[in-house]
C-alpha cells in the first residue's frame, strides 16, 4: 500500500466590488487566511464573543484566473492518475460563491473553461505522448438531487433511461454505481460533447442568491486504463478521476427559496451536514465507524474520503462582509478536511490472457531445462507432455503382460507414467469383472435378493425351496439359479471400454451417394461473370434469399435500369429504405435480382452436395479407423500365437486376409469421395464469387435509385440526367446534397484558422456547436408535435 498523505485544501475567493478588506485578510505566504469579526456592542460591556479566526491551508486563490486555479489545484493530480493513482477534486462552499464556475466554468467561453475540460484536454494530451501505452478513456456522469441517483447522459438516443433505479454497490474492488452508464470516448472532441451533453441536463434553479444556482451534487467520473505496448507483461494499471461539484448551502432567510426550491435546499443542505460528520469522523482517529451511508453522496464518495486517492478539496467563498457567517462555516470545513488523511497507492491489475501466455512461455522453458538436466545424467529421452493415446495403449499393454506373468516388471519413466499405470490397473479390473458378470448371466439367472415378489414366484414354481437352495434334476441334466448380491443387478452399467467389433462389410454404405462431379456438372456454370444458368433438374428455384435479407438489412438493395422517362411524384417523406427495397426489387432491379437469385440458388445446391460428401467421407474415415484397429488386434494375436511362414510369406488366416481387401477398398473409396469434394469446394468458390458480384452490383444500383428518386433535391436532378458531365454514382450523395452549403463549409474552415485560442480549442467549440444543435433540433421537432396537437 501507498504512504498516508493528508488531503490539499485551497480557498478560491470571488471576485467583488464590495470586498470586506478590514475583516478578511490573507498571509504573507498566501496559504493563510485570517477572518476579524467586530464585537456586537448591543451585548454589553461584558462581551466573550470570539471576533478572530485564522486558517491554515494550501493555498488562497484570490482574484486567480482559471488558468492558474487549475495549475494549482488539478495538474498533479491528472498527471498521477495516468500513472495508476485515483484522483478527486471537489468544490464546496455557499451557493453562489462560484463551484460551478471553477468546476465547470463558462462553457460558451474556451478561455474561461473550468477544471473539468481542462482536465479531459490534460489526459488526452498526456495520452499522446506516451506512444508506448494502449490507454482507453471511459466516462459517466451522475447526478445526486434529493436524496435520488440520476444519469445525466441518458438522453444519448444508444442509452435511454433505465428501467430499474440506480443503487450503490459495494463490492471488495469499491464503490459502483448499478445502472450509470460509462461512455468510451476516444478524441478530446468526443469527451467534451458528453460533458456537454450532461450539463444541459442539470437541474437548476434561481433565486435571490443566485439565478443558476445548481440543485444537485455532480460527479463526473474518468475512467482509465493504460496496457504497456512494448512489454509482455500481464499487469496493467486502472485509475479513475471523481470530479465532484457540490450543492451550494444556503441560509433560507437569504435566499428566499419557496415550494420545490425550498425542498430542493432542505436536500441539500441536509447532505452536506452529513458530508461534514463523515469529515469529522475521518479527522478522529479513534473512531472506527465513519457514518459513510448516511447519504447518497458519502456513501458514492465513500473510495474518495480517506480511501485510496489523491483528494483536493477547492473551498469557495464571498468576501462581503454580509456573507460572513458562511465564510467562516465553509474555512471550517476545509479546515477539517485537512486533518483527513488518504492511502493512495498505484491500482495494479493482471491480463488473465497475457498471463496464460507468459507461463506457457515459462513452461516450455522449464520443460527445455528438464531436458538439458536429463541429458548431462546420461537418461534416456524423457517427455513431460501429457500421454497420447498410443502410449496409453502401450502401458494398458504392459499392465496386462504383467498381470498374466509374460513380463516381469515395468520400466518407470517419470509421473505421469506412474500414475497412468495405476490407471491402467484400475481400467483392467474393471474389465474382468465386466467379463465375470458377463459370463454368469450367460449361464445363470440373476436375482436381486431384495426383489422379494420374484423370489416368491421362484419359489412357488418349484426352483429353489424356503431356505434359499437350488432345486435341480436328480441325475445331472437340471439347470441352476444363483441368487445375485444387489450390486450386481441386471442394468447395471458397464464401465469397461468398448472392445473391437465385428466391421461392417462394405456393403452397408448409406445407399444413394452421389458421384463424383462430372464434367456435364461444371457446364452447369455460365461463363457470365454474373449469372449462373441452372440445369433443367433443378427446376424454378424460389425463397432463396436468407444471405441476401442480411444485407438488405443493413442497406437495400439496386436497379439494372438507369432510363426512366416519366418520374412519379416525390413523397414528402422519403420512405424506408427496407420498403423500397421490397418495391425495387419487383420493378427496376427485377432483371438483376432474378440473376441474383438463380446464382444464389444453384450455390446452395452446391453446398448441399459438398456438405453430403463431407459426411459420407467422415463414414468412411470412422469405418477405416475401426478396420485399422481390427486389424492390429489380430495381428497381435497372430503375434502371441506365433507367426507361421512359408518359403519367406508371411501366412495370415482368411479373417485377416478379408479386412486387408476391405481397408484397401475403403481407402479407394475415400480417395474418390475426396477428389469429389475438392471438385465442389471450387465450384463453391467461383459460384460464391459469382453472387457476391450480383450482390454488389444489386446494392449499388439501389443506392444510386434511391438516392435520385427521394434524397437529391429536384433541383439537383439536372446535372445528372443523361448527357451530362456528372454521371449517377460518381460524387457522393452527401456531397451533392451539401452542393448549396459552400458557405457554412468556408466559415467552419474560417472558424479553425482564427480562433485566438488557437487549435487546442477546436475540439471544445465543435463539441459546443454539436450539442446546441441537436438540442436546438429537438426543441423545433417539440414545438411542431405540439402545434399538431392543437
Amino acid at each position: 500500500m501507498g504512504t498516508r498523505k493528508k488531503v490539499h485544501a485551497f480557498v478560491r475567493v470571488k471576485p467583488t466590488d464590495d470586498f470586506a478588506h478590514e475583516m478578511i485578510r490573507y498571509g504573507d505566504d498566501n496559504k493563510s487566511i485570517d477572518i476579524h469579526l467586530k464585537k456586537d456592542i448591543r451585548k454589553g460591556v461584558v462581551n466573550n464573543q470570539q471576533t478572530d479566526w485564522s486558517f491554515k491551508l494550501d493555498g488562497v486563490l484570490h482574484d486567480a484566473s482559471q488558468d492558474l486555479v487549475y495549475e494549482t489545484v488539478a495538474k498533479d493530480v491528472v498527471s498521477q492518475a495516468l500513472d495508476g493513482y485515483n484522483g478527486t477534486i471537489m468544490c464546496y462552499g455557499q451557493t453562489g460563491a462560484g463551484k460551478t464556475y471553477t468546476m465547470t466554468g463558462a462553457t460558451e467561453n474556451y478561455k474561461h473553461r473550468g477544471i473539468l475540460p481542462r482536465a479531459l484536454q490534460q489526459v488526452f494530451k498526456m495520452i499522446e505522448e506516451r506512444p508506448t501505452h494502449a490507454i482507453t478513456v471511459r466516462v459517466s456522469y451522475l447526478e445526486i438531487y434529493n436524496e435520488s441517483l440520476f444519469d445525466l447522459l441518458s438522453t444519448l438516443p444508444y442509452v435511454g433511461p433505465s428501467v430499474t433505479p440506480m443503487t450503490i454497490v459495494e463490492n471488495p474492488q469499491g464503490v459502483f454505481i448499478k445502472g450509470l452508464s460509462v461512455h468510451l470516448t476516444s478524441q478530446e472532441e468526443d469527451a467534451f460533447s458528453l460533458l456537454f451533453e450532461g450539463e444541459t441536463n442539470r437541474i437548476i434553479a434561481s433565486h435571490t442568491m443566485n439565478k443558476n444556482s445548481s440543485r444537485s451534487h455532480c460527479i463526473f467520473t474518468i475512467y482509465m486504463e493504460a496496457h504497456s505496448r512494448t512489454l509482455s507483461d500481464e499487469k496493467y494499471v486502472t485509475s479513475k478521476i471523481n470530479l465532484v461539484d457540490l450543492a451550494g448551502s444556503e441560509r433560507l432567510g437569504k435566499s428566499g427559496s419557496e415550494g420545490r426550491v425550498l425542498k430542493e435546499a432542505t436536500y441539500i443542505n441536509k447532505s452536506l451536514s452529513f458530508l461534514e460528520q463523515a469529515i469529522i469522523a475521518l479527522g478522529d482517529h479513534k473512531r472506527d465507524h465513519i457514518p459513510f451511508r448516511q447519504c447518497k453522496l458519502t456513501h458514492a464518495l465513500k473510495d474518495s474520503l480517506g480511501g485510496n486517492c489523491n483528494m483536493v478539496l477547492v473551498t469557495n467563498i464571498y468576501g462581503e462582509a454580509a456573507q460572513l457567517e458562511e465564510t467562516l462555516s465553509s474555512l471550517r470545513f476545509a479546515s477539517r478536511m485537512k486533518l483527513v488523511t488518504t492511502e493512495p497507492a498505484i491500482n495494479e491489475k493482471y491480463n488473465a490472457e497475457r498471463m496464460v501466455k507468459n507461463l506457457e512461455k515459462e513452461l516450455v522453458l522449464l520443460k527445455q531445462e528438464l531436458a538439458i538436466h536429463d541429458s548431462l545424467a546420461n537418461r534416456n529421452i524423457v517427455t513431460y507432455d501429457p500421454m497420447d493415446e498410443i502410449q496409453i495403449a502401450e502401458i494398458n499393454s504392459q499392465v496386462r503382460r504383467y498381470l498374466e506373468g509374460t513380463l516381469d516388471e515395468i520400466d518407470i519413466i517419470n509421473l505421469r507414467q506412474i500414475q497412468e499405470v495405476f490407471n491402467q490397473f484400475r481400467v483392467v479390473l474393471s474389465q474382468q469383472e465386466q467379463e465375470v458378470e458377463a459370463a454368469l448371466r450367460r449361464k445363470y439367472t440373476l436375482i436381486d435378493k431384495n426383489d422379494f415378489a420374484t423370489i416368491s414366484a421362484v419359489q412357488k414354481a418349484g426352483i429353489i425351496d424356503v431356505n434359499g437352495h437350488l432345486v435341480g434334476e436328480p441325475d445331472g441334466q437340471g439347470f441352476g439359479l444363483g441368487v445375485a448380491p444387489f450390486s450386481t443387478k441386471p442394468g447395471k452399467k458397464s464401465k469397461s471400454k468398448k472392445t473391437v467389433k465385428d466391421l461392417p462389410s462394405s456393403s452397408a454404405r448409406k445407399e444413394g451417394a452421389s458421384s463424383p462431379v462430372s464434367g456435364k456438372d461444371l457446364d452447369m456454370i455460365s461463363t457470365s461473370k454474373t449469372q449462373l444458368v441452372p440445369s433443367s433438374k433443378d427446376g424454378d428455384v424460389k425463397d432463396v434469399l436468407s444471405r441476401d435479407r442480411e444485407t438488405s438489412s443493413i442497406e437495400p438493395l439496386p436497379s439494372d435500369s438507369p432510363k426512366e422517362e416519366s418520374r412519379p411524384l416525390r413523397p414528402t417523406t422519403p420512405p424506408s429504405k427496407l420498403m423500397a427495397f421490397e418495391d425495387f426489387k419487383n420493378e427496376r432491379g427485377s432483371e438483376i435480382n432474378r440473376i441474383f437469385k438463380e446464382n444464389k440458388s444453384i450455390l446452395n445446391e452446391r453446398r448441399k452436395r459438398a456438405s453430403e460428401t463431407t459426411q459420407r467421407i467422415n463414414v468412411i474415415k470412422r469405418e477405416i479407423d475401426v478396420t485399422k484397429e481390427a486389424l492390429n488386434f489380430q495381428k497381435s494375436l497372430r503375434e502371441k500365437q506365433g507367426e507361421y511362414e512359408n518359403k519367406g510369406l508371411m501366412i495370415i488366416d482368411e479373417e485377416e486376409f478379408l479386412m486387408i481387401l476391405k481397408l484397401k477398398d475403403l481407402k479407394k473409396q475415400y480417395r474418390s469421395e475426396y477428389q469429389d469434394l475438392r471438385d465442389l469446394r471450387a465450384e463453391i468458390q467461383y459460384c460464391q464469387h459469382l453472387v457476391d458480384q450480383c450482390r454488389h452490383r444489386l446494392l449499388m444500383e439501389f443506392d444510386i435509385w434511391y438516392n435520385e428518386s427521394f434524397v437529391i433535391p429536384e433541383d439537383m436532378q439536372v446535372a445528372l440526367k443523361l448527357g451530362s458531365s456528372i454521371r449517377p454514382g460518381m460524387v457522393p450523395v452527401s456531397r451533392i446534397v451539401s452542393l448549396g452549403e459552400d458557405d457554412q463549409d468556408k466559415f467552419a474552415q474560417l472558424q479553425q484558422t482564427v480562433l485566438p485560442e488557437g487549435p487546442d480549442a477546436i475540439s471544445f467549440y465543435n463539441a459546443k456547436i454539436k450539442t446546441e444543435q441537436k438540442h436546438n433540433y429537438l426543441k423545433t421537432i417539440m414545438g411542431l408535435q405540439q402545434t399538431h396537437k392543437k
